[in-house]
């Protein structure tokens, strides 16, 4: 029950974990905005294109499925994601 109720599960008893977590939700939100950027533009610069006749068919097909090659490349940069805070908190000297 605990754990379908958090919003963040840890697996490990170590608390940095959480740390890491939040980083990498903001990664991933990047990419995602990245990637809606990238396919909104490619959309809004092709489609009036091809309304209008200037966009040759095969071409607007291979530019699709770059931009689809892009998004998913750019997806798959997350599971590179590394934690670039220290391994251990720096001591406060006394």
């Amino acid at each position: 029950m605990a754990i379908q109720a958090s919003d963040l599960t840890l697996i490990r008893g170590d608390l940095s974990g959480v740390a890491t977590a939040i980083g990498l939700s903001r990664q991933t939100y990047r990419t995602i905005l990245q990637n809606l950027g990238w396919a909104f533009g490619y959309h809004i610069a092709a489609i009036p294109l091809a309304t209008f006749g200037l966009l040759n068919p095969v071409i607007a097909g291979a530019a699709m499925g770059l931009s689809s090659v892009s998004v998913v490349a750019n997806s798959l940069r997350l599971p590179r994601f590394r934690d670039t805070r220290p391994a251990t908190a720096p001591r406060i000297p006394r």
